[in-house]
């Protein structure tokens, strides 16, 4: 396949431009993104709150490839890939409690819900249960290595990436205040999700800066204006932005969220959005925060997967779903500019754009580190 040169995107932010074009409409260069941005870093698949109870169990698909998110009799959560290890049968089609074993629809290999295979009827003939050459042990589910932190499900497919903890010990650091805080998911009116017709890169590009609230969002602007915002830029690990403005949601009384048990004075008024690289944006706030998983279904298409956070299980639901609604409301804004970038990337003149030198380096650091992940992936390549 033809290689797109990254030469300029690696450029300083002040000579740089974009991607090319190809990385955000042709299929061989998704496909190559695919493994070297996304199967080989920390991406986000799911929640845990998707899994609460043990037992349960969640297919998804994740780039293609089919999986299966499952609480475990120990309440851990794991990710395997959903198919059986005998002919590579579909395990499980549809959300649903699993109360013995994982049982394979096709000739019924059971597995228990930690991936051990556990019973293989007649393999090894008619009523006969085992066979000599069917070491069951060597034939569990094959399981993908994870990782929780902040509800979020982060999955490594290559198994390639630093641990969880390493690799992102810098944003874990930067919210340690909220670390070991009750998290909880606000249930079903906390959760929605937007399909958008546009490649997941520019979701994420968007997210990262402040620059177009004035335009995009004028009533976010009204209060938590341009100028009250703040760049957020770890070079080779997250990017976002920061406000020193956050108003906190009322309802007809006056009463607000509780907030989260013993932060500083900063997030009195300050509020932070964060891109955890490659496919999760974040969000945090005094009295709650959220969490964006984009899930791609193509180059110019992706769907994102919304979930709002509480300190406590106890908050007033008509107050949480007009915090939806909102979030819903600003979120939605941003779909006709996405859309709208997302076609112009097939004007075959673009050279990728320019940044503002000013306002554009969250989102230049995020093109620069799609940029290395490639070139990584390419290095052994070009030796063979």
């Amino acid at each position: 396949m033809h290689r797109s040169d990254l030469s300029t995107v690696r450029k300083p932010l002040d000579q740089a431009n974009g991607l090319p074009n190809a990385h955000y409409i042709d299929p061989q260069v998704f496909d190559e993104e695919r493994q070297a941005v996304l199967f080989d870093n920390w991406s986000g698949l799911g929640v845990g709150a998707d899994v609460p109870e043990v037992g349960d169990a969640v297919p998804l698909t994740f780039l293609g490839m089919p999986l299966l998110m499952v609480r475990d009799r120990t309440g851990t959560v794991r990710v395997f890939q959903n198919i059986c290890r005998h002919r590579g049968m579909i395990l499980v089609e549809e959300p649903r409690k699993i109360e013995g074993a994982i049982r394979c629809p096709y000739h019924s290999w059971c597995y228990s819900t930690e991936g051990r295979l556990v019973s293989t009827p007649h393999v090894g003939g008619p009523g006969q249960n085992t066979h000599a050459g069917i070491d069951k042990s060597l034939l569990g589910l094959i399981e993908v290595r994870s990782h929780i932190w902040r509800d979020i499900v982060w999955i490594n497919i290559s198994g390639n990436a630093a641990a969880f903890e390493d690799a992102n010990a810098d944003l874990i650091a930067r919210w340690a205040e909220f670390e070991g805080k009750p998290l909880h998911h606000g249930g079903a009116d906390s959760r929605f999700e937007l399909a958008v017709n546009c490649n997941w890169k520019l979701a994420v590009e968007n997210y990262c800066e402040s620059y177009h609230l004035p335009w995009v969002h004028p009533g976010l602007n009204s209060y938590s204006r341009l100028e009250d915002h703040y760049h957020i830029e770890a070079e080779g690990r997250f990017s976002g932005q920061g406000t020193w403005v956050y108003r906190q949601l009322t309802d007809e009384a006056g009463r607000t969220f509780p907030d989260f048990d013993g932060l500083s004075e900063k997030w009195d008024t300050a509020a932070e959005y964060i891109t955890a690289y490659p496919n999760v944006l974040l969000g945090v706030h005094r009295d709650h925060a959220f969490a964006i998983i984009l899930v791609p279904q193509g180059p110019e298409r992706t769907v994102e997967h919304i979930h709002l956070y509480y300190p406590d299980d106890q908050t007033d639901a008509g107050l949480r779903a007009r915090n939806t609604a909102q979030w819903k409301e600003v979120f939605e804004e941003d779909i006709f500019v996405v859309e709208g970038m997302q076609r112009g990337r097939h004007a075959a003149g673009f050279d990728g754009g320019r940044f503002s030198p000013a306002m554009d380096g969250p989102t230049h650091l995020f093109h620069d580190w799609v940029a290395a992940q490639l070139e990584r992936h390419r290095a052994p390549l070009a030796a063979e």
